[in-house]
C-alpha cells in the first residue's frame, strides 16, 4: 500500500493536469499500466508455470491501457508514464527510481540474441514523448531525452540527448543564486 501511495504521489508531483488523488487512481492509465506490471513481474519472477499467466496478464493490460510492459522487465519506484498509449518497455530493460516516460516511448531491442538486449536508464531520468532508446544503451541519473529523440549509444548522468541519431549534450550547470551577479555580465 506504501508503494501505491508513492506511486500516486509521484504522479500527481509531475501532472498539472491532475485535480484530485482520486483523479489520478481512476483514470491514469500509466499507474494502472505499472501496478498490473508489478503483478505480472512478480509472477515472471517466479518462474515455470507461473510465465505464461504473467504474459497473459501484461498482455490484458496492454489492451487496456495502451501500455506494453515485459513482465520480465525490472522497474523502480515512483515511476510514472505521462499519456501512456503506445510506450513499450522490453523484456530485459531495467528502469530506476522516480523516472517519467510520455507516450510513445519505445525501449526496444537491437537483437534477437537472448541476451541483454534493452536499455537501462539510471534515477530520475525523463524521456520526452515517442523517443526511441534501442540496444543495451544506458542513460545516466538526472538525464533527459528529447521528444523524437532516436538514442542508439550511452547517455552519461546529467546530460540531454536529442534528435536523430540523438547528440548528447551536458546540462548547464546550476546557477549559484548567491553568486555575485556581475560574474555573468
Amino acid at each position: 500500500m506504501q508503494e501505491v501511495r508513492a506511486d500516486v504521489d509521484a504522479a500527481i508531483e509531475r501532472d498539472p493536469a491532475v485535480d484530485s488523488r482520486l483523479e489520478m487512481v481512476l483514470a491514469s492509465p500509466g499507474l494502472h499500466a505499472i501496478w498490473t506490471h508489478r503483478v505480472s513481474h512478480s509472477m515472471w519472477q517466479r518462474g515455470g508455470r507461473w510465465k505464461l499467466p504473467a504474459r497473459l496478464l501484461s498482455q490484458a493490460s496492454r489492451a487496456i491501457t495502451g501500455v506494453e510492459i515485459h513482465p520480465g522487465a525490472q522497474i523502480g519506484k515512483r515511476f510514472f508514464i505521462d499519456h501512456g498509449m503506445g510506450v513499450v518497455i522490453g523484456e530485459t530493460s531495467e528502469i530506476g527510481d522516480d523516472v517519467m516516460l510520455y507516450n510513445g516511448v519505445n525501449l526496444g531491442g537491437r537483437t534477437l540474441a537472448k541476451v541483454k538486449r534493452h536499455p537501462t536508464l539510471g534515477d530520475g531520468v525523463t524521456v520526452g514523448a515517442g523517443a526511441r532508446i534501442l540496444g543495451p544503451v544506458t542513460v545516466g541519473a538526472g538525464s533527459a531525452v528529447g521528444a523524437n529523440a532516436v538514442v542508439v549509444k550511452d547517455v552519461p548522468a546529467d546530460s540531454t540527448a536529442v534528435g536523430v541519431p540523438a547528440v548528447v549534450r551536458p546540462n548547464a550547470p546550476a546557477l549559484d543564486p548567491y553568486a555575485d551577479p556581475a560574474l555573468y555580465i
